[in-house]
C-alpha cells in the first residue's frame, strides 16, 4: 500500500524473490558485502521493500532514511551510521 489512497500494487512471492535477488545481485556487483552498512532514500514505493529484502539476503545492514527528510537529515545518518551505499 502506498501513501496515496488507491496507490497499490499486487505482487506475487515469486516475483518478489526474482526481484530482490536481482537487486542482491546488483549490491554485489557494487562492491556490498556481508556486514556492509547501506542506507536507503526512497517513498514508500515496492521498491523500498526490494531494497530492504535485497540487503538482508545479502547480510547487509540497512538503514532506511524516508524521502520526507530534508537532505541535511539524509547526510546526517548517513555520517552516523558509516554507509557505502546509498539507495535512492
Amino acid at each position: 500500500e502506498g501513501n496515496e489512497p488507491g496507490d497499490s500494487t499486487k505482487i506475487t512471492y515469486r516475483e518478489l524473490l526474482h526481484k530482490v535477488c536481482q537487486f542482491a545481485n546488483i549490491l554485489r556487483s557494487q562492491g556490498v558485502k556481508k556486514g556492509d552498512r547501506v542506507s536507503i532514500y526512497l517513498p514508500m514505493i515496492l521498491e523500498l521493500v526490494i531494497a530492504m529484502l535485497a540487503c538482508a539476503r545479502i547480510g547487509a545492514l540497512h538503514s532506511v532514511v524516508f524521502a520526507g527528510f530534508s537532505a541535511d537529515s539524509l547526510c546526517e545518518r548517513i555520517l552516523d551510521c558509516g554507509c557505502c551505499l546509498l539507495i535512492t
